[in-house]
């Protein structure tokens, strides 16, 4: 098996996987890549196949994502740590990385959801302002509602 990037701007691509039986693409994302492997079932073990209905939501801003389900994580870390380096090395992030998202969520929202201190003799800090924390919440009770809209929209297909 070859693979070949071709790449389309600097956030993803599509990655070309040359197979024996032909050209497999997929997209991806410089941040994650999802792959997607086909379940074998004969039709003996599974008489009707059950679905579910997956999804992702985000919110976007004037600079693209302001929140999603990685950014509030974020924001919870910090807010348990007190510093945007614990919280990214709990989630095996680059310290410049999360500065980068808490900076672009700062500049997105109405008023900054993080704020920092500089380091020194008594040490910095960074904490959560109480519009950080209502973003959670709402992100968080926003999020329960959608997966409680894919399950109740769940329907069993039998073909």
């Amino acid at each position: 098996m070859r693979e070949r990037v071709t790449r389309r701007g600097n956030r993803g691509g599509i990655l070309l996987l040359l197979l024996e039986g032909g050209v497999l693409p997929f997209r991806y994302s410089l941040w994650y890549i999802t792959v997607m492997r086909k379940k074998r079932f004969s039709r003996s073990d599974s008489p009707s196949q059950e679905y579910r209905l997956r999804g992702r939501i985000w919110i976007e801003g004037k600079e693209g994502t302001f929140l999603g389900f990685g950014r509030i994580v974020l924001l919870e870390r910090i807010q348990q740590y007190g510093s945007i380096t614990e919280a990214a090395k709990t989630m095996n992030m680059s310290y410049r990385h999360a500065w980068e998202l808490v900076d672009s969520m700062n500049r997105q929202a109405k008023e900054p959801l993080v704020e920092t201190a500089a380091g020194g003799r008594g040490g910095g800090g960074t904490r959560l302002t109480e519009a950080g924390v209502r973003a959670i919440e709402s992100f968080r009770s926003f999020h329960e509602r959608f997966n409680r809209f894919l399950t109740e929209e769940t329907v069993v297909f039998d073909f």
